[in-house]
């Protein structure tokens, strides 16, 4: 009975599958007459149960047979496809593809892998119904976006693979592997920020445009809205997104330790929480203070991924790790963290990215913790000041306090946690 049972239920996901597909492929050709579609839900419908039936007698009969199975629905969906194209004069292959997907899926569902299979449908649903959105995506990309892609496709599966994987000079302290790994995902990081900058922020008011920029880069946010803000009165609006960008920085120093050294965590996202917490609240509390006639910033955010810009990155942070290591042996703990606020008032990626690695074997997890939420309160106070440097710092003084109080309730966590 349990044999029987399983056969039903393979049969039900299989036909579900198709009649998944098919409902999304009927939608798409409702502009259609109803003679004039080449397959719509009921096709889809019977190609995945087909799928799935071919797929429970392959078990009994031999693997075989499901090969000719699917061979026969390549050849129909050829055989349509050709006849459309003869008919309406449109070359695309979309359905014929999906005809043969469909009937995979259902047969990978009857072999019991039902959630794999369901998984992957909703996937081939979303791209087949997200056809205009992409199709406009792709409309925007320039071709600059386009060489970018490429180049970094190329440092990653290219490049990588040959760079030594030890360590170099002094103490060994640079690896050259590791570093570009490191450069490959400041990068891709950045590379999400500008598109999600270009594609939704700057439509979508200074809440998303500030956090979608931070993504990319908060200090360019921070100079953006302190350009904005000079013939601009009052500046909330814009303190307020240089308080949300800032915001976005400790989500990245998170997702940077979780993916060198998952073990910090334990202790560091408390403190890190707290000011991205606080932080977030007073860029909040700014916006809501904001004047109806405040002029609504568009932030410019260059292509982060260049050549010369990965090479200067990797570079800096080779540096940073070494003198990370360096201070350490001369300096001991209080070496770290003098490197860490030096750092921080440039970069808190580099910096973050040493000691999370160093505190695998080279420094405890205490100092390596101590030295990022160094690195991250300068960082944050040093945007509060490029911003009162551009717009005067009696008028920044609510942005300077709160990102101040932010800070001071971060360093107060820290100290509780680790000491």
């Amino acid at each position: 009975m349990d044999a029987e049972l399983d056969i039903v239920v393979n049969l039900l996901v299989a036909l579900a599958i198709g009649l998944l597909i098919g409902i999304e492929r009927g939608w798409s050709g409702t502009q259609e007459e109803e003679g004039d579609r080449v397959a719509g839900i009921r096709t889809f419908s019977l190609i995945g149960l087909l799928g799935g039936v071919w797929a429970i007698l392959s078990v009994h009969v031999g693997e075989w047979v499901l090969a000719i199975a699917f061979a026969a629905v390549v050849a129909m969906a050829t055989a349509s496809y050709i006849v459309d194209t003869r008919r309406s004069g449109d070359i695309g292959t979309t359905t014929a593809y999906t005809q043969m997907l469909t009937f995979a899926l259902g047969a990978w569902a009857a072999f019991g892998f039902h959630l794999y299979a369901l998984g992957a449908t909703v996937a081939v649903v979303a791209l087949l119904g997200m056809k205009p959105v992409l199709h406009q995506w792709l409309k925007g990309i320039e071709t600059v976006e386009i060489y970018a892609g490429i180049k970094m496709l190329i440092i990653t599966v290219v490049l990588l693979p040959l760079l030594p994987n030890q360590g170099f000079g002094p103490w060994e302290a640079i690896n050259p592997r590791w570093v570009w790994w490191m450069v490959v995902l400041i990068s891709g990081i950045s590379f999400v920020g500008y598109f999600a900058i270009k594609y939704v922020g700057n439509r979508m008011g200074t809440l998303v445009t500030s956090i979608t920029g931070g993504l990319a880069s908060s200090t360019a946010v921070t100079l953006s809205m302190a350009q904005f803000a000079k013939n601009q009165h009052p500046k909330s609006l814009f303190m307020a997104g240089v308080m949300l960008a800032s915001s976005i920085m400790f989500i990245r120093i998170l997702v940077e330790v979780a993916i060198v050294n998952p073990s910090l965590l334990g202790q560091l996202w408390i403190p890190i929480t707290v000011m991205f917490v606080a932080v977030l609240a007073g860029g909040l509390w700014l916006l809501r203070r904001k004047s109806e006639s405040d002029q609504e910033p568009f932030i410019e955010v260059n292509n982060p991924f260049n050549i010369v810009t990965a090479l200067k990155f990797g570079g800096f942070l080779a540096l940073i790790l070494f003198l990370s290591t360096a201070m350490k042996e001369w300096f001991g703990d209080e070496g770290i963290y003098l490197l860490s606020v030096l750092s921080g008032l440039m970069d808190v990626d580099a910096i973050t990215l040493s000691l999370s690695r160093l505190a695998i074997e080279d420094i405890s997890e205490d100092v390596a913790i101590f030295g990022i939420i160094l690195a991250s309160i300068t960082n944050t106070m040093t945007k509060g000041f490029m911003f009162a440097f551009f717009v005067g710092f009696k008028e920044s003084l609510q942005l300077i306090s709160l990102m101040l109080a932010s800070v001071v309730l971060g360093l107060i966590t820290v100290f509780i946690v680790i000491f």
